[in-house]
């Protein structure tokens, strides 16, 4: 068995590692949570949320709430006002982390996170879906022209003036191709609501 300094070691490097460590993470590596609990009142290892800890002196990055949603619902995907603000797309500034789960999934419990849930289904859910690293966890965000078409989809949710900001900044920034975008359309069923702003960008 390891003493507890070098278990103590091996769990900060883990937690480096992973950027948010959750709790289950410590079984496979041999750790009883109680090390974990005793780094946490030493103040080497905060308390991000319930059940995820990150190093004390690992600097959060912007994205850092992307990653801690991530790790507690890995089978989400970062979307709308949230992908947007991960591609650089609005001027807005989420106060929840926007997460797309499969229509028939269980509702995710993240307390202290704050999350908002939407639903979405077949290709809506699975097409366009990016992965990026962020603080050492693998995020899934929706690419820049499947947000765009997703805005239109929800532009009673998040406002038609947002939508058209994404779109804007989409194509100035070069972000997606006039085909991207179109296909994307067409796969969330707002195709024929874009047309006309599609056409006034060409």
């Amino acid at each position: 068995m390891a003493e507890p300094a070098q278990t103590a070691r091996k769990l900060l490097e883990l937690a480096r590692r992973k950027g948010v460590l959750r709790v289950r993470d410590l079984a496979s590596c041999g750790i009883h949570p109680e090390v974990l609990r005793r780094l946490h009142q030493r103040g080497l290892l905060v308390r991000a949320a319930r059940g995820l800890y990150l190093p004390a002196d690992l600097a959060p990055t912007e994205n850092h709430t992307l990653a801690e949603a991530c790790k507690r619902v890995p089978s989400g995907i970062v979307c709308l006002l949230s992908a947007l603000r991960f591609h650089g797309l609005t001027t807005q500034l989420p106060s929840e982390v926007w997460l797309a789960v499969h229509r028939k999934a269980w509702r995710p419990r993240a307390d202290e996170l704050p999350l908002r849930i939407v639903r979405f289904s077949g290709l809506a859910f699975t097409s366009g879906v990016e992965e990026h690293e962020v603080e050492g966890v693998s995020v899934k965000v929706y690419g820049p022209a499947k947000t765009v078409a997703d805005c239109f989809k929800y532009r009673n949710k998040i406002g038609l003036d947002v939508a058209l900001e994404a779109l804007r900044d989409c194509w100035k920034q070069r972000k997606a191709t006039m085909d991207e975008i179109i296909k994307a359309a067409q796969v969330c069923r707002v195709a024929n609501v874009m047309r006309p702003y599609l056409e006034s960008l060409v």
